[in-house]
């Protein structure tokens, strides 16, 4: 069954700099104004029937309307499922307030673990009270990026998300050409991260749909802080795909699924939520594609 899903970038600051954050830094800046998020939750609100709409930024709790005025008008003013991606950084009383304001909305929480930034304990502290917060039905799952040279550290933290009944995935580090080439010396640790194999070339995390039918840009699409809209990240990465502005009013969907230019799919949503013909939700051939991958 297809998701319509809009991934929204609700702001570009985030409290984190991450060396190998695929974001070039120009774009991690910036916040909309209370006017442009009215403007942008009116937008939202005119999509047909019930889309998920999974906020990520830079850091969504990093943005001070996020709480104050994106969720309460997911909530209140449409009739979509709210799901985030975040690093966990803000205090645990805005994660309980996060999780009662989208008590029955919730779809998915999608939690990275940053370790340049913090440690295991100190994030599974928030895990895990944000996952008894929202309960068993959202879906909740850890992901971390497998930074070279740093493999070990994050299979202890592996080992200690699983340990606390949490769901882990290991992220391939990735470039604006698809994945990183890791150096011998860590293809051991990258097979006992990754499963059998190890080697990311092989770990469809940046896998090609290239000629596939592909519903991006009808049932699913990127919505930028500044209101522009693409029709998936990779169409934005290469400066196409541009569908119009929501505070503009010019947002024009696509009217049938088309076939994918692109050799490389560095985003698991559009996939996961059956844009891709055969793949994901809607997965009649290959379905063990998804296996391990985040929701």
């Amino acid at each position: 069954m297809r998701r319509p899903t809009v991934e929204w970038q609700v702001a570009g600051a985030c409290n984190y700099n991450c060396s190998y954050c695929i974001q070039s830094p120009k774009h991690r800046v910036g916040q909309p104004s209370r006017e442009a998020v009215d403007r942008l939750l009116a937008f939202l609100s005119s999509l047909p029937g019930q889309w998920e709409v999974k906020m990520s930024g830079g850091e969504p709790f990093a943005f001070p309307l996020f709480l104050s005025r994106i969720v309460p008008g997911l909530v209140g003013e449409t009739p979509h499922t709210v799901s985030v991606l975040t690093n966990l950084s803000t205090p645990l009383p805005a994660l309980e307030r996060f999780a009662e304001a989208t008590r029955g909305r919730l779809g998915i929480v999608s939690a990275s673990l940053h370790l340049e930034f913090t440690t295991a304990a100190a994030f599974l502290e928030k895990a895990v009270r944000l996952r008894e917060w929202i309960g068993p039905f959202p879906s909740f799952v850890v992901n971390s990026v497998l930074v070279p040279g740093r493999l070990d550290e994050v299979l202890r933290a592996r080992d200690a998300v699983e340990a606390a009944g949490l769901p882990f995935f290991p992220q391939v580090m990735k470039t604006k050409g698809g994945i990183f080439d890791y150096p011998e010396e860590d293809r051991p640790l990258l097979e006992r991260l990754l499963g059998a194999g190890g080697d990311p070339r092989r770990e469809n995390r940046a896998p090609s749909y290239f000629g596939r039918l592909c519903r991006a840009g009808l049932e699913y699409f990127v919505l930028t802080q500044s209101g522009d809209v693409f029709s998936c990240r990779t169409a934005k990465r290469f400066g196409e795909g541009f569908l119009g502005n929501a505070l503009e009013g010019s947002v024009h969907l696509a009217d049938e699924p088309r076939p994918c230019p692109y050799t490389i799919c560095p985003c698991t949503v559009p996939a996961n939520r059956g844009m891709v013909e055969g793949i994901g939700a809607d997965a009649r051939v290959a379905p063990a594609v998804l296996a391990g991958r985040p929701a």
